[in-house]
Protein backbone atom coordinates (compact mmCIF):
# COMPACT_ATOMS: atom_id res chain seq x y z
CA UNK A 1 0.00 0.00 0.00
CA UNK A 2 1.29 3.48 -0.87
CA UNK A 3 0.90 5.49 2.34
CA UNK A 4 1.57 9.05 3.50
CA UNK A 5 1.84 10.08 7.13
CA UNK A 6 0.58 13.67 7.36
CA UNK A 7 2.17 14.99 10.54
CA UNK A 8 5.33 13.07 11.41
CA UNK A 9 5.86 13.69 15.09
CA UNK A 10 6.13 10.90 17.64
CA UNK A 11 3.04 8.91 16.69
CA UNK A 12 3.33 9.66 12.99
CA UNK A 13 6.92 8.44 12.89
CA UNK A 14 6.03 5.37 14.95
CA UNK A 15 3.18 4.40 12.67
CA UNK A 16 5.23 5.16 9.56
CA UNK A 17 8.07 3.00 10.84
CA UNK A 18 5.79 0.04 11.57
CA UNK A 19 4.02 0.31 8.22
CA UNK A 20 7.24 0.48 6.21
CA UNK A 21 8.74 -2.43 8.15
CA UNK A 22 5.54 -4.27 7.26
CA UNK A 23 6.26 -3.91 3.55
CA UNK A 24 4.39 -0.75 2.60
CA UNK A 25 5.70 2.25 0.63
CA UNK A 26 5.61 5.06 3.22
CA UNK A 27 6.28 8.80 2.91
CA UNK A 28 6.44 11.04 5.98
CA UNK A 29 5.07 14.59 5.59
CA UNK A 30 6.03 17.34 8.00
CA UNK A 31 6.96 21.04 8.24
CA UNK A 32 9.91 20.92 10.68
CA UNK A 33 13.09 21.50 8.66
CA UNK A 34 15.56 20.07 11.20
CA UNK A 35 13.48 16.91 11.64
CA UNK A 36 13.13 16.44 7.88
CA UNK A 37 16.82 17.02 7.16
CA UNK A 38 17.96 14.71 9.96
CA UNK A 39 15.83 11.84 8.65
CA UNK A 40 16.98 12.45 5.09
CA UNK A 41 20.65 12.38 6.16
CA UNK A 42 20.68 9.78 8.95
CA UNK A 43 17.44 7.83 8.66
CA UNK A 44 14.63 7.61 11.20
CA UNK A 45 15.68 6.32 14.61
CA UNK A 46 12.83 4.60 16.47
CA UNK A 47 12.61 2.71 19.75
CA UNK A 48 9.53 0.45 19.73
CA UNK A 49 8.64 -1.03 23.11
CA UNK A 50 12.30 -0.80 24.12
CA UNK A 51 13.82 -2.15 20.88
CA UNK A 52 15.95 0.33 18.91
CA UNK A 53 16.15 0.49 15.14
CA UNK A 54 17.00 2.94 12.34
CA UNK A 55 15.48 2.86 8.86
CA UNK A 56 15.71 4.91 5.70
CA UNK A 57 12.29 6.36 4.90
CA UNK A 58 11.04 9.02 2.50
CA UNK A 59 10.19 12.39 4.07
CA UNK A 60 9.46 15.91 2.90
CA UNK A 61 7.21 18.92 3.20
CA UNK A 62 3.77 18.45 1.62
CA UNK A 63 4.45 20.99 -1.13
CA UNK A 64 7.58 19.03 -2.16
CA UNK A 65 5.69 15.80 -2.72
CA UNK A 66 4.49 15.08 -6.25
CA UNK A 67 3.11 11.59 -5.60
CA UNK A 68 -0.46 10.58 -4.85
CA UNK A 69 -1.34 7.95 -2.26
CA UNK A 70 -3.68 5.06 -1.60
CA UNK A 71 -4.06 6.02 2.06
CA UNK A 72 -3.10 9.05 4.13
CA UNK A 73 -2.92 8.87 7.93
CA UNK A 74 -3.31 12.23 9.66
CA UNK A 75 -1.28 12.76 12.84
CA UNK A 76 -1.19 16.53 13.17
CA UNK A 77 -2.13 18.36 16.33
CA UNK A 78 -5.83 19.22 16.37
CA UNK A 79 -5.19 22.89 15.67
CA UNK A 80 -3.03 21.98 12.67
CA UNK A 81 -5.60 19.78 10.95
CA UNK A 82 -7.08 22.38 8.62
CA UNK A 83 -3.66 23.65 7.52
CA UNK A 84 -2.49 20.12 6.74
CA UNK A 85 -5.63 19.36 4.73
CA UNK A 86 -4.99 22.46 2.64
CA UNK A 87 -1.38 21.39 2.03
CA UNK A 88 -2.06 17.77 0.99
CA UNK A 89 -4.94 18.37 -1.44
CA UNK A 90 -2.70 17.77 -4.45
CA UNK A 91 -1.70 14.31 -3.16
CA UNK A 92 -5.26 13.00 -3.16
CA UNK A 93 -7.03 11.00 -5.85
CA UNK A 94 -10.75 10.32 -5.98
CA UNK A 95 -10.07 7.00 -4.21
CA UNK A 96 -7.51 8.07 -1.56
CA UNK A 97 -8.61 6.98 1.91
CA UNK A 98 -7.88 9.49 4.69
CA UNK A 99 -7.53 8.02 8.17
CA UNK A 100 -7.84 10.42 11.12
CA UNK A 101 -6.40 9.22 14.45
CA UNK A 102 -6.19 12.63 16.12
CA UNK A 103 -6.88 13.34 19.76
CA UNK A 104 -9.86 15.53 20.47
CA UNK A 105 -13.40 16.02 19.26
CA UNK A 106 -15.09 17.49 16.18
CA UNK A 107 -12.50 16.56 13.53
CA UNK A 108 -14.86 14.71 11.19
CA UNK A 109 -16.70 17.96 10.46
CA UNK A 110 -13.46 19.70 9.48
CA UNK A 111 -12.25 16.84 7.28
CA UNK A 112 -15.59 16.64 5.45
CA UNK A 113 -15.01 20.18 4.15
CA UNK A 114 -12.06 18.86 2.10
CA UNK A 115 -12.65 15.18 1.44
CA UNK A 116 -15.73 13.20 0.27
CA UNK A 117 -17.40 11.29 3.08
CA UNK A 118 -16.81 7.99 1.25
CA UNK A 119 -13.05 8.44 1.70
CA UNK A 120 -13.02 9.40 5.40
CA UNK A 121 -12.05 6.84 8.03
CA UNK A 122 -12.20 7.94 11.66
CA UNK A 123 -10.41 6.15 14.44
CA UNK A 124 -8.51 6.13 17.71
CA UNK A 125 -5.32 4.63 19.05
CA UNK A 126 -3.94 4.06 22.53
CA UNK A 127 -0.36 3.71 21.26
CA UNK A 128 1.87 6.39 22.75
CA UNK A 129 5.13 8.01 21.76
CA UNK A 130 7.57 10.81 22.30
CA UNK A 131 9.89 12.78 20.04
CA UNK A 132 13.31 12.65 21.71
CA UNK A 133 15.19 14.76 19.15
CA UNK A 134 14.95 15.61 15.46
CA UNK A 135 14.76 12.28 13.64
CA UNK A 136 14.56 10.24 16.85
CA UNK A 137 11.40 8.97 18.53
CA UNK A 138 10.16 6.31 20.94
CA UNK A 139 6.92 4.45 20.37
CA UNK A 140 5.12 2.01 22.65
CA UNK A 141 1.90 0.14 23.07
CA UNK A 142 0.04 -3.04 22.31
CA UNK A 143 -3.58 -1.90 22.27
CA UNK A 144 -5.90 -1.68 19.27
CA UNK A 145 -6.12 0.93 16.56
CA UNK A 146 -9.88 1.11 16.04
CA UNK A 147 -11.26 2.60 12.82
CA UNK A 148 -14.61 2.89 11.05
CA UNK A 149 -15.69 4.23 7.67
CA UNK A 150 -17.77 7.42 7.74
CA UNK A 151 -19.82 6.20 4.77
CA UNK A 152 -21.67 3.00 5.62
CA UNK A 153 -21.08 1.70 2.08
CA UNK A 154 -17.28 1.81 2.38
CA UNK A 155 -16.67 -0.99 4.87
CA UNK A 156 -14.66 -3.14 2.46
CA UNK A 157 -12.03 -0.44 1.84
CA UNK A 158 -11.76 0.25 5.56
CA UNK A 159 -11.25 -3.42 6.33
CA UNK A 160 -8.33 -3.44 3.89
CA UNK A 161 -6.72 -0.65 5.93
CA UNK A 162 -7.45 -2.60 9.12
CA UNK A 163 -5.78 -5.71 7.72
CA UNK A 164 -2.74 -3.71 6.63
CA UNK A 165 -2.32 -2.35 10.16
CA UNK A 166 -2.80 -5.79 11.68
CA UNK A 167 -0.14 -7.22 9.35
CA UNK A 168 2.26 -4.48 10.51
CA UNK A 169 1.82 -5.22 14.21
CA UNK A 170 -0.35 -2.17 14.88
CA UNK A 171 -3.37 -4.22 15.99
CA UNK A 172 -5.87 -2.77 13.55
CA UNK A 173 -9.49 -3.40 14.52
CA UNK A 174 -12.69 -2.65 12.64
CA UNK A 175 -15.05 -0.73 14.91
CA UNK A 176 -18.82 -0.74 14.67
CA UNK A 177 -19.06 2.35 16.89
CA UNK A 178 -15.97 4.52 16.56
CA UNK A 179 -17.93 7.54 17.82
CA UNK A 180 -18.05 5.87 21.24
CA UNK A 181 -14.35 5.01 21.04
CA UNK A 182 -13.51 8.62 20.15
CA UNK A 183 -15.33 9.94 23.20
CA UNK A 184 -13.72 7.37 25.48
CA UNK A 185 -10.28 8.32 24.10
CA UNK A 186 -11.17 11.97 24.71
CA UNK A 187 -11.72 11.04 28.36
CA UNK A 188 -8.23 9.54 28.45
CA UNK A 189 -6.74 12.79 27.20
CA UNK A 190 -9.05 15.01 29.23
CA UNK A 191 -7.81 13.31 32.40
CA UNK A 192 -4.28 11.93 31.94
CA UNK A 193 -3.04 14.43 29.36
CA UNK A 194 -4.42 17.51 31.06
CA UNK A 195 -3.65 16.55 34.66
CA UNK A 196 -0.11 15.30 33.97
CA UNK A 197 0.55 18.58 32.19
CA UNK A 198 -0.69 20.68 35.08
CA UNK A 199 1.03 18.59 37.77
CA UNK A 200 4.24 18.02 35.77
CA UNK A 201 4.19 14.27 36.34
CA UNK A 202 3.95 11.01 34.44
CA UNK A 203 0.86 8.80 34.41
CA UNK A 204 2.00 6.52 37.24
CA UNK A 205 2.71 9.48 39.48
CA UNK A 206 -0.70 10.94 38.65
CA UNK A 207 -2.55 7.76 39.55
CA UNK A 208 -0.66 7.52 42.83
CA UNK A 209 -2.04 10.81 44.17
CA UNK A 210 -4.84 10.65 46.73
CA UNK A 211 -7.10 12.95 44.71
CA UNK A 212 -7.10 10.97 41.44
CA UNK A 213 -10.42 9.18 41.96
CA UNK A 214 -12.29 12.40 42.67
CA UNK A 215 -10.63 14.17 39.74
CA UNK A 216 -11.42 11.35 37.31
CA UNK A 217 -14.99 11.15 38.55
CA UNK A 218 -15.55 14.87 38.03
CA UNK A 219 -13.93 15.11 34.59
CA UNK A 220 -15.42 11.93 33.14
CA UNK A 221 -18.90 12.84 34.39
CA UNK A 222 -18.70 16.12 32.45
CA UNK A 223 -17.51 14.37 29.28
CA UNK A 224 -20.25 11.76 29.66
CA UNK A 225 -22.98 14.39 29.93
CA UNK A 226 -21.96 16.10 26.69
CA UNK A 227 -21.39 12.78 24.89
CA UNK A 228 -24.96 11.79 25.70
CA UNK A 229 -26.26 14.81 23.76
CA UNK A 230 -24.52 13.30 20.70
CA UNK A 231 -26.07 9.88 21.20
CA UNK A 232 -23.02 8.34 22.89
CA UNK A 233 -23.40 6.58 26.23
CA UNK A 234 -20.29 6.68 28.41
CA UNK A 235 -20.67 4.76 31.65
CA UNK A 236 -18.66 6.83 34.13
CA UNK A 237 -17.42 4.00 36.36
CA UNK A 238 -16.60 1.75 33.43
CA UNK A 239 -14.64 4.57 31.79
CA UNK A 240 -12.70 5.27 34.99
CA UNK A 241 -11.76 1.57 35.19
CA UNK A 242 -10.63 1.78 31.57
CA UNK A 243 -8.37 4.72 32.50
CA UNK A 244 -6.87 2.72 35.35
CA UNK A 245 -6.10 -0.16 32.98
CA UNK A 246 -4.25 2.16 30.61
CA UNK A 247 -2.33 3.72 33.50
CA UNK A 248 -1.12 0.29 34.59
CA UNK A 249 0.26 -0.41 31.10
CA UNK A 250 1.97 2.91 30.31
CA UNK A 251 2.51 4.39 33.77
CA UNK A 252 5.96 5.85 33.14
CA UNK A 253 4.81 7.77 30.07
CA UNK A 254 4.58 11.57 29.93
CA UNK A 255 1.53 12.34 27.73
CA UNK A 256 1.70 14.44 24.58
CA UNK A 257 0.28 17.59 26.17
CA UNK A 258 3.00 17.47 28.82
CA UNK A 259 5.57 17.12 26.05
CA UNK A 260 4.02 20.08 24.19
CA UNK A 261 4.34 22.37 27.19
CA UNK A 262 7.88 21.17 27.89
CA UNK A 263 8.82 22.05 24.32
CA UNK A 264 6.83 25.31 24.40
CA UNK A 265 4.25 24.21 21.85
CA UNK A 266 0.51 25.03 22.05
CA UNK A 267 -1.69 22.25 23.42
CA UNK A 268 -4.89 20.61 22.19
CA UNK A 269 -6.84 21.53 25.31
CA UNK A 270 -9.50 23.47 23.36
CA UNK A 271 -10.42 20.25 21.50
CA UNK A 272 -10.73 18.26 24.74
CA UNK A 273 -11.75 19.81 28.06
CA UNK A 274 -12.24 23.15 26.33
CA UNK A 275 -14.80 21.70 23.93
CA UNK A 276 -16.64 19.97 26.77
CA UNK A 277 -16.71 23.21 28.75
CA UNK A 278 -17.96 25.15 25.72
CA UNK A 279 -20.65 22.63 24.80
CA UNK A 280 -21.74 22.33 28.43
CA UNK A 281 -22.22 26.08 28.67
CA UNK A 282 -24.10 26.14 25.36
CA UNK A 283 -26.46 23.42 26.57
CA UNK A 284 -26.95 24.85 30.04
CA UNK A 285 -24.77 22.33 31.91
CA UNK A 286 -22.17 22.98 34.57
CA UNK A 287 -18.64 21.74 33.79
CA UNK A 288 -16.39 23.29 36.46
CA UNK A 289 -13.58 20.73 36.15
CA UNK A 290 -13.25 21.07 32.37
CA UNK A 291 -13.59 24.84 32.47
CA UNK A 292 -10.93 25.32 35.12
CA UNK A 293 -8.53 22.80 33.57
CA UNK A 294 -8.80 24.64 30.25
CA UNK A 295 -8.15 27.98 31.94
CA UNK A 296 -5.14 26.61 33.83
CA UNK A 297 -3.57 25.03 30.73
CA UNK A 298 -3.97 28.32 28.86
CA UNK A 299 -2.48 30.17 31.84
CA UNK A 300 0.52 27.84 31.74
CA UNK A 301 0.87 28.44 27.99
CA UNK A 302 0.85 32.19 28.66
CA UNK A 303 3.51 31.87 31.39
CA UNK A 304 5.71 29.91 28.99
CA UNK A 305 5.17 32.47 26.23
CA UNK A 306 3.42 29.98 23.94
CA UNK A 307 1.40 31.58 21.15
CA UNK A 308 -1.95 29.98 20.32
Amino acid sequence: MKIAIAGSGALGCGFGYMMQKGGNDVTLLDFWDEHINTIKENGLSVTVNGKEDTINISIGKPEEIKDTFDTIFIFTKSMGLRHMLEEIKHTLTEDTKVVCLLNGLGHANTISEYIPKKNIIMGTTVWTGGLDAPGKTHFMGEGPVEVQNSDENEEEGTRQVVQMMADCGLNGVYSSNVHFTTWRKACVNGTMNALCSLLDCNIKELFDVAQIDELNQGIVSEFSRVAETEGVTLDVEETINYLKGIAEKVGGHYPSMHQDLKNKRPTEIDFLNGMVAKESERRGFEAPYSKQITQLIHAKEDILGIKR
